[in-house]
């Protein structure tokens, strides 16, 4: 299919952060659930002992597992809304910066990547596990919402800067 001439794509930086981080998180869930057993106590494997795991496990919760025991229905409909939202505002907003949009879309990413999770089995696989620190086992949606949100914070940064600037000279 062919585009429009002088067709030029609104927010490029957000549509490539998504489609990166969705790939991203979909591949290595795949092969997750394709090399790992769900089992209890989960399968494991020390990348480095006692320091980084790969261990699968799910989670019908949010991050943290947050709203376990319940929570698992309206966190579908909740991620299809946040993407619907990212993705109209990502069409029908404002021209982004550059941080906005990588942040926009690193949103979009984990979002779906999660949201398809729940949608397709009502749970989220998750895999990244840093015991190190004993910090809840993750995976690349997680890591891409995290990204995103740094990202929009520091656009916001930025323009605190940029509008300070501007009010002392």
């Amino acid at each position: 299919m062919e585009r429009p001439k002088g067709f030029k794509l609104k927010n490029p930086g957000f549509w490539w952060a998504a489609v990166v981080s969705i790939l991203g998180d979909r591949l290595t869930k795949l092969w997750i659930v394709q090399t790992y057993s769900l089992t209890y106590p989960p399968e494991t494997t020390p990348l480095w002992p006692n320091v980084f795991h790969i261990t699968y496990v799910t989670n019908t919760g949010a991050a943290f597992s947050l709203f376990a025991n319940g929570g698992g229905g309206w966190l579908r409909w909740l991620s299809l809304a946040v993407s619907l939202l990212l993705i109209a505002f990502a069409v029908f907003g404002p021209r982004l910066d550059r941080w906005e949009q990588l942040g926009y879309g690193l949103l979009l990413g984990g979002a779906l990547g999660n949201g398809i999770d729940r949608l397709l089995k009502g749970e989220v696989v998750d895999f990244l596990d840093f015991r190190l620190i004993r910090f809840p086992i993750f995976n690349v949606a997680d890591i891409a919402i995290n990204l995103g949100i740094a990202c929009l914070l520091y656009a916001a940064w930025r323009q605190h800067q940029r509008d300070s600037a501007d009010t002392q000279g």
